[in-house]
């Protein structure tokens, strides 16, 4: 994991997109990825893993993640192997300090479908992203172009990720993250209309639920040591309008279902 993160580090410290948070430092997992073989699939960090409501960095006891100033460092490429360990803790304690549990809780409703937690030691999950990297805008408000140009600039940061684990298992979160993990992947995940997952809306049409299945072998063409099992739906459980708690257990329901198949 160390060795990825000082390529993630050089990368930010590198890289002149000027929506990443320079200061903010990269982000390779939530949990301990190491010790897992079930991982949630998101896009990027939000900001608010390093910033309150007014956009003031964390700090002290709220602090999430690190950052150059709470690492003491002018610039990543001074970051040594103590300010890697200190990272690395970060992301492995994560849901035992103070995540964001307006975001996670929701979803480990749904992680909860495989006997699996973000919040348990003995049978533990962990997230990833497509890009380790927050952004100090709303992911929705940056165009077309440079969402694809962020995401396939840094595909090889997931295959590493991913090479480096024991995953067996993927849940992609929202259709946003199906669409771009099978462009990076070059994986065609099958989709199935599902009943009681659809969200009422006031017209009368209903937002339908899908869901994926399929399997990974390789990113951006590089072959995967292992076959990756993806489920996914394309509802995303904290941001899509009218996600109720009833279509929640019953996407719940279906990974339970769904992963025990395909053990």
């Amino acid at each position: 994991m160390k060795n990825i993160l000082k390529t993630m580090l050089q990368r930010l410290s590198n890289s002149d997109d000027s929506e990443l948070l320079s200061w903010a430092a990269p982000i390779p997992s939530f949990g301990n990825l190491q010790g897992t073989s079930i991982a949630t699939l998101g896009i990027n960090p939000s900001n608010r893993e390093f910033v309150d409501d007014n956009g003031v960095e964390l700090t002290t006891r709220e602090r999430r993640f690190h950052t150059l100033k709470s690492l003491q460092l002018e610039e990543w490429s001074d970051a040594g192997g103590d300010e890697l360990e200190l990272i690395v803790d970060s992301c492995n304690e994560y849901f035992f300090r103070n995540p964001y549990n307006a975001w996670f809780r929701r979803l480990d409703s749904i992680v909860a479908g495989t006997g699996h937690s973000y919040f348990d030691r003995m049978f533990p999950a962990c997230h990833i992203d497509l890009l380790p990297f927050a952004t100090d805008c709303k992911w929705g408000t940056l165009s077309g172009i440079r969402r694809k140009h962020l995401l396939r600039s840094n595909a090889d940061l997931l295959r590493s990720l991913i090479q480096s684990s024991d995953l067996e298992l993927l849940i992609l979160n929202g259709q946003s993250v199906v669409t771009e993990f099978e462009r990076i992947s070059g994986t065609s995940l099958t989709a199935e209309t599902m009943q009681g997952w659809q969200l009422p809306r006031g017209n009368g049409e209903n937002v339908p639920g899908i869901a994926y299945t399929g399997v990974c072998r390789s990113i951006v063409g590089e072959k995967l040591p292992r076959d990756i099992k993806v489920l996914g739906f394309n509802h995303n459980i904290q941001s899509s309008f009218g996600v109720t708690s009833s279509v929640v257990r019953n996407i719940a329901k279906w990974v339970r279902e769904t992963a025990e198949t395909r053990q």
